[in-house]
């Protein structure tokens, strides 16, 4: 059986919630890096709710496309109701950003009007995500330090998330984000200030992200 392409699973969608389907976004890498087959293909589907709820019977409409969605080897969508997408950009101001700057419309409507971004927001998230993400590698080195496989392992599975979050810091910082990982790399390097090349070293990513969260907390104490 043939894999479902993300336009098909875009037809299934909307044919099977009809009016209810607000949106459908591709966003992440299949959007920003187009050309990558192996590219995760993650999904937003906003949908308009009954009784400012998402009920069960939208849930009944769902199964099937995205049923067959996941038997191709693609991760279910997020899933925002109309009302929830209008009023979380406070919540999730990195991932507004990041998904705003490299998304493709598949179904319904444009979602941006009106949705804006307060620096402060992205700021403060973008300080808690990063003090978080440290601690957590803190306990890994900890684990792990006798096995550099396992590190290695580490930093593979945590990397994409710290590069959504270097995205955000050169945008805090009022610089752009490159869309290709190493230009982003070395930007964000020359302004935090770690080593560009060796983030794949788990020692080196380790310094990269504690400079980053210091980076990021000396804005709040300086704020431009």
């Amino acid at each position: 059986m043939a894999r479902m392409t993300v336009d098909d699973f875009a037809v299934q969608l909307t044919d099977a919630l009809g009016t209810r389907l607000a949106t459908l976004l591709l966003y992440g890498s299949a959007a920003r890096h187009p050309a990558e087959a192996a590219a995760a293909m993650n999904t937003l589907l906003i949908v308009r709710a009954v009784g400012g709820s998402m009920d069960v019977e939208l849930f009944g409409k769902l199964a099937k496309p995205v049923r067959k969605w996941i038997a191709s080897g693609h991760p279910p969508p997020l899933m925002m109701t109309d009302s929830e997408w209008r009023d979380s950009a406070d919540a999730f101001a990195i991932e507004y950003e990041d998904i705003r700057e490299a998304h493709r419309v598949l179904a319904g409507r444009d979602p941006w009007a009106g949705i804006s971004v307060r620096r402060e927001h992205l700021r403060r998230q973008l300080e808690h995500e990063l003090m978080g993400k440290l601690m957590h590698l803190r306990q890994a080195f900890a684990a792990y330090w006798s096995q550099p496989k396992r590190l290695a392992e580490v930093v593979r599975e945590t990397r994409s998330s710290f590069l959504t979050m270097l995205r955000a810091v050169l945008r805090l910082a009022g610089r752009p984000a490159p869309a290709a990982r190493d230009a982003l790399v070395r930007d964000a390097a020359a302004l935090v200030g770690f080593a560009p090349d060796s983030l794949a070293e788990p020692a080196a990513y380790l310094d990269a992200v504690t400079r980053t969260a210091e980076y990021v907390n000396r804005m709040e104490r300086n704020p431009s």
